[in-house]
This record gives C-alpha cells, structure tokens and sequence, in this order.
C-alpha cells in the first residue's frame, strides 16, 4: 500500500511539474529527490543504485550545462531537423507570411481564451452600409430572373449590368477619395449574401471585383500615380477587371505559372521605352470575357539585365488594357451552366511599359507575395457569404415546402427522416453564417487571417454541398424538375464551383489548414526553423538550443493539460456556467488534445508529415470544426444567448465535436508510430472515446425551427432577399405557409368529426360543407382551409414545357 502511494505521489509531482512547465533544474532536482529516496529505502540493497547514479549525473550535467548540451545534443538534432524538414521555396515563404494569426493561434496552441473571444465588439453596419443594402441591393434583386437569366439570356440583361456599374456594385472595396463606398468586409458580405439568395450568376459577377483583382492589388501595393489612374476607372464600372492567374498547367499549383514577361525595349503608343513583352495562356477567368483590364500573373525575366542583376525577378503583377493587339479574349466557359462570365484569355508578344506593373519598380518579383496576402483576406468573404446566402434561401424555402407537401395525410416535415433532413439544413446554415460573421468581424477588426481563410472558404463550400444535396432529397420531383419555380437546383448545380475555385477543397483540407496552420501557429515550429537557417551557426544553434528546450516544455505541459481535461471531461471552466460550459470544456479539452497530436505528429514523422495528406487532412477537420464551433459559441453570446436558438446552438455545438472526436479516431488508427498514437489516446480520451452527436430530440427542435414562422427562424434566415408578391416561387410558399398552418386546426376539426362518425369521409368539397352544416366548423373556418389547399396545390406545382418531339 505505502508503495502504491509513493508511486501515486510521484506520479502527481510529475503531472504538475510538466503542467507548469518546470525547468531543467527543477527536473534534475526532482529527480535526485526520488533517486536518494529509492536509494535510502533501498537499503541494504545498494546494487542496482550504483548503475542508475552515474547514468543520472551525467545526463544532469549534461542537459544543464549549456556548452554540454549543445555539442552532445542540440546541434545533432538541429542536423536531424534540417534533413527532416524539407526546404522552403521563396514562394512557400510569402504563402507562410501571408495574413495574420489570430483566433486559430489560439485554438493550436491548446489553450483558446475565451473571454477574449467573446469580448470581441460586434460589428454592426453604419447607416450608408444599411440603405446600400436596403435600397440599391433589394433593388438589383427585383431586377433579376434566375431562369431567364440562365435558360434565355445566358447572361447578365444589359440593364442589370449598367444597374451594377452605375451603382458601384464593383467599387464596394474602393475608398471614397477614389469613387467608391468603401465598405466594410461585413457590408460586402452582406450584400453577397442577399445577392447569392437571388441569383447565382449575379453574385458571383459582383464579388469577383471586390476580392482578389486589379483594385485589391492596387490599393495595397499600387504606387499613388496607379490608384488615380485606375480606382476610379474602376469604381465607375467605365473599366471592368478580371485576374488572370490559373493556367493549364498551373492550376493548384498556381506557383509554377508558366505565363513569361521579357523585359526589353518595345514601342508603346508610339513611344520607344522599357516594359515587358508578354505571353500568357489562362483559363478559368471570371468575368474574363468581358473584361476590359486584364490583372495578370507571370513569371518576369530580365536576360538583357534592364532592370538590374538579377536575371530572373520571379512572379510578377501587371495591368494589362484588353484592347491590346496580340490578346485573345472574349470566349466562354460554361461553369455548370451557372451564366456568369467565365472565358479563357491569351496574349502573344503583347507589350506594357514598366508602368504597368502593379507596384511599378518596387513590385517587380514581389506578385506571389501580393497574391497570398489578398488571398488571405478575399477569400475569407466571397465564398462563404455567397454559400450561406444560398443556404438561408434553401434553409427558408424547403422548411416552407416540407410544412406545406403532405403525404400519408401529414406535413412531409412531420416525417423523421425529412426532419433529419431539415435539421442538417438548419444546423449547417446556422454554422455557416456564425462562421462568416466571426470572420468578418475578424477582417473588420484589422485581422487578415490567412489560416481561417482557408478554414471557412473550405467548410462554408462543403457545407452548402451538404444543404444542397439535402435540399433536393427533400423537395424529390419539385427538386430535379428545372424551371422558373425551382428555388433549390441552381444551388445544387453551382455547389461545385465554390468547392472549386480560390483554392480547390481537397488541396485546402489536405495540405494548406493544417500544414500552413502548424508553421504560422505554432508557438515555436517557424522560429525553430529560422533558427536552423541562419548562417551564423553558433547564434542559430544557441537559438535553437533554447527554442528546443521551450518546445520541449510546452509538449509536457500540454500532454498534462490533455491527460487532466480528459480524465475530468473538461473542468475547469472559468466565468461559466449552465450549456455553454459543458460545451466550452469539451472544446478546450479537444483543442488541447490537437496541439499535442500536432506535436506527436511533427516529431515522429518530421518532413513525411507534409506528404501524408490522411493525417494532415484529420487535423485539419479538428481546427477547422474547433473554429466552427467557436463561431457558433460566439454568435450566441453576441445575440444574448436567446432560448429559442439553443436548439441549433446545441445541434451546432454537438455536430462539431462528433466531427473533432471522428478526426482523433482517424489519427489515432493511421498515425504511423503507434507507440505514438497509443500515448494520444491514453491523453486524449483516457476513460474512452464518448458517443457524441445530436441526438434525435435535438434534430427534431431544429427541424421545427424552419417548419413555421418564428423569431429564431427570422434570425437564421436574415439578411437574404425575400420577394413578396405572389408570382414570385418565394413569396408563394410564404404566403401559402401562413394559410396552411392557419388551416391545420380547422382541418383537425374535421378529421375528429369523421373519426367520431358525425360526418362521412370524402372529396374536401364535401367535407366541407358537410361539416358547415353540421355547424363543425363555420362558414370563415371552411374559407380558409380552401384558400389553403387551393394555394397549397398552387405551391407545389411543378414546371412543364411543350414537348419538343413531334408526334
């Protein structure tokens, strides 16, 4: 017994010494203590001490003495980490460097503080961003038609472009001083958002110029002479931009563009002077057909060395004028049929003076750089406004369509398999714009978190994918019948497009979450390998000697951090109490839990991990749903917690973890050095790995949320484009949704009185004027139960055309 609680003693003096991070000589210390205690109570059996003493002294003056330590142990292992770690290209840098570390660095250093999140200032619109929204952007919405706009005009009308430019759609990004409305990112979202909730086609054609292109570029690296000359261009619509980067052969690896420029001497305007002659071939332009100036990426050269010494400068930005004799431009793609201009463009021995490179002089080389950086910030906008704008008008007009069809005498909604259905809807979209906000915030608060961007582009995509799917699964022929009341196809037909574009999906989970996620947020990973590269070795090793020893610490802290949280599922949580804190403890135990499996993984698979795209895609569904989760702890408290969203807060909440819990199994099973993963494991989940998800109650109160009108479903769906007249599909199923559950105790009523025999079953008409008659119900109450079923059969009408095949 007295043994057994020695070893409990130590055991515990070990635990809080690695929680706290104890020094080396505090762990010397320590272990002298328990040494001459073994030795002491060992007597008079000295042997096996003689063996352990001098093992013990000299690995303590070793790791103590600091010139000891870095001839016997850090430059060795400096050696190992060189040939283990794989260099990185210039590119590879900028990609690293671009953006700012944020919520995520929190979340990968295993310990997120949560006051801090959750006292983040909540951005609201200002008064022009809100009459933008209400005034121009509800009238735009008016202006479109989804299915002329695909199926007859294959475009954009002229009127709605000329709309879009003299309204300064494309200048939402530009500052005032040079035309534009210098929106805010969560003006720009929100008016994305209600756009995607309209028309696809359009809201892509107007995100584009306000993310990654021309203005972006020119605002952050343009020279002062570039801003006058093409901001205000830009922001009148008299010039309208694309940006040309993919190429056939570069497509996720966008570094290895093979577009050139030769910088020479050439004629432009009739004036000899130095510029670059161009020659490009690109595809998969948005808005490329029609633009009128061409951002272009290539890879600059200087054989005749004009600009300097240096031969090969590297990727560079440039404006190119459309008009320019030697481009090929104006061809279309046909993206899924979704109609927004997207076309490849060619140019051959096209020539610009140096003027036009973005930046002039001082951008030469520097267009990877500017690309990521924009990158960091475009990417956290566009897509994830567009997929949630989508998802809220899915979320709105399938509930409405699932209350209204029945089957088998019942709402479809009432069914629990479309309720499943319905609650993955709810809950996705509720986790969408959580997570867009979140992030908008974010950017609006000076952040330009490149890591998160990757994080809510690929999760926003996916997740409108799965509402989508959902959405066709529950309006079944309604749902795969194209036509003019079909509000739900489009979605599904363009749901590829954003899991494509800006950073395909399977490169974005696999390689660039977490394996950009580890070097710019870990604590010590980027340090230690500046530390490798310097030239000095003596400075690098003595930086690294003490890196090592604090990343060494910060493992055995987390590992008992892990252990601690695991055994008591959480505790404890500060400032906290009720759900928010279960929730809350779960994700600081998950996301301590993933810090440390990112070190496990780092140590025993060292430059291999960045191939192993299995174990690194795992880890990177555990940030991202940790972020996701964030978002949804964050909404709630900013809206001041109100009860009647706990049910997609919980859904929510539960959702990211199952998910976080499926990628530890994922890890855990295919880590390579299982003692590795068998450690993980014991740390992670040391009673067991807990049955998560929502369970069928929850799924049921989501599902409810989209079924009927409410405040909770008002907020899930704000912010899109709700037309009210009824020859429109939308302002048909929410008119028709009033009168049919207005109707539905009427029609209680009815069937109570055919069960008890007071009146016979047959057709409605009968049943109803039996049932006045019978004085059931009164001559009002049969009213509105006809003008439901005749709008219900009106609502659920599916769209027809003349045959084409002649007879």
């Amino acid at each position: 017994m007295k043994f057994l609680l020695a070893i409990l003693a130590v055991s515990v003096m070990v635990w809080f010494l690695a929680f706290f991070r104890a020094r080396l000589p505090i762990w010397s210390a320590f272990l002298a203590i328990i040494l001459a205690a073994g030795t002491y109570f060992s007597a008079p059996h000295y042997g096996p001490w003689w063996f352990i003493w001098p093992l013990f002294i000299a690995g303590a003056v070793i790791l103590n003495v600091s010139q000891l330590r870095l001839f016997l142990i850090t430059r060795p292992i400096s050696a190992l980490f060189r040939r283990m770690l794989p260099p990185i290209s210039r590119t590879e840098r900028e990609a690293l460097e671009a953006g700012t570390v944020w919520w995520d660095g929190e979340l990968f250093q295993g310990s997120p503080d949560w006051e801090r999140l959750l006292s983040l200032p909540e951005t609201r619109l200002t008064a022009e961003e809100d009459a933008f929204v209400a005034g121009p952007v509800d009238d735009l919405c008016r202006m479109l038609d989804d299915w002329r706009i695909t199926e007859e005009f294959r475009d954009l009308p002229p009127d709605v472009w000329r709309f879009i430019r003299e309204k300064g759609f494309f200048a939402m990004i530009i500052p005032k001083e040079y035309g534009g409305l210098e929106f805010s990112a969560s003006a720009n979202s929100r008016v994305i958002m209600k756009i995607a909730s309209r028309c696809y086609a359009a809201a892509v054609t107007i995100m584009v110029p306000n993310s990654l292109g021309p203005a972006e570029l020119l605002l952050r690296y343009g020279s002062e002479a570039q801003k006058r000359y093409y901001l205000p261009r830009l922001a009148s619509g008299e010039e309208i931009p694309c940006f040309a980067l993919t190429a056939p052969e570069a497509g996720s690896d966008a570094a290895a563009i093979p577009d050139t420029g030769i910088v020479c001497r050439g004629l432009f305007n009739g004036e000899e002077c130095v510029g670059v002659r161009l020659n490009w071939d690109k595809r998969y332009i948005t808005l490329g057909p029609v633009a009128t100036l061409i951002g272009l990426a290539f890879r600059l050269y200087d054989p005749e060395h004009l600009l300097g010494d240096d031969g090969e400068p590297g990727i560079t930005l440039a404006m190119v004028p459309a008009s320019l004799a030697g481009i090929t431009i104006g061809s279309r793609h046909d993206p899924l049929g979704v109609r927004f201009q997207n076309g490849p463009n060619r140019g051959k021995d096209v020539f610009v003076p140096l003027d036009r490179i973005v930046g002039e002089k001082e951008g030469i080389g520097q267009g990877w750089r500017m690309l990521m950086e924009c990158l960091a910030a475009g990417r956290s906008i566009s897509l994830p406004a567009l997929s949630t704008g989508q998802a809220k008008m899915a979320a709105r007009a399938v509930g409405a369509y699932a209350r209204i069809r029945r089957q088998f005498r019942l709402p479809i909604g009432r069914f629990e398999g479309i309720g499943e259905a319905l609650a993955r809807i709810a809950g996705n979209t509720y986790l969408m714009d959580s997570a867009r906000s979140m992030t908008c915030a974010a950017l609006d608060g000076g952040q330009s978190p490149s890591v998160v961007s990757a994080i809510v582009k690929y999760h926003c995509t996916e997740m409108m994918r799965s509402v989508a799917n959902d959405s066709m699964d529950v309006m079944g022929g309604r749902g795969i019948s194209l036509g003019p009341r079909n509000l739900v196809a489009r979605f599904h037909q363009g749901a590829p497009i954003g899991i494509t574009v800006e950073g395909a999906n399977i490169l974005t989970r696999s390689m660039i979450i977490f394996g950009q996620g580890l070097v710019r947020c870990h604590p010590y990973l980027l340090k230690e390998m500046e530390a490798i590269a310097d030239t000095d070795r003596k400075r690098g090793s003595k930086e690294f000697d003490r890196l090592l020893g604090e990343h060494a610490r910060f493992v055995l802290s987390n590992a008992a951090r892990t252990f601690f949280l695991g055994l008591s599922r959480g505790y404890p949580v500060r400032g906290e109490s009720g759900m928010l804190s279960r929730y809350i403890r779960a994700a600081n135990r998950f996301s301590a839990g993933f810090s440390l499996a990112a070190d496990m993984a780092l140590l025993t698979m060292g430059g291999k991990l960045k191939r192993a795209e299995g174990i690194s895609g795992r880890l990177a569904d555990i940030l991202g749903h940790l972020y996701l989760f964030s978002a949804v702890i964050m909404r709630f408290d900013g809206e001041g917690r109100p009860q009647d969203e706990l049910p997609l807060v919980r859904w929510g909440c539960e959702d990211c973890l199952e998910r976080i819990r499926e990628g530890f199994a994922g890890i855990l099973k295919n880590l390579p050095f299982r003692p590795a993963a068998w450690f993980l494991k014991l740390c992670i989940f040391p009673l067991g790995r807990p049955l998560g998800g929502a369970d069928d109650s929850i799924s049921r109160q989501v599902a409810d949320i989209i079924l009927e009108p409410s405040p909770a479903r008002e907020r899930l769906t704000s912010g899109i484009y709700l037309p009210t007249g009824l020859d429109e599909p939308m302002g048909q199923l929410e008119d028709t949704l009033v009168k049919v559950i207005e109707a539905e105790p009427v029609e209680q009523k009815l069937r109570d009185a055919v069960r008890e025999g007071r009146i016979a079953k047959g057709s409605e008409v009968e049943m109803l004027e039996e049932g006045v008659k019978r004085g059931i119900i009164s001559e009002d109450e049969a009213r509105i139960v006809w003008s439901a079923s005749q709008a219900r059969r009106e609502a659920i009408r599916v769209d027809d055309f003349p045959s084409l095949v002649r007879q």
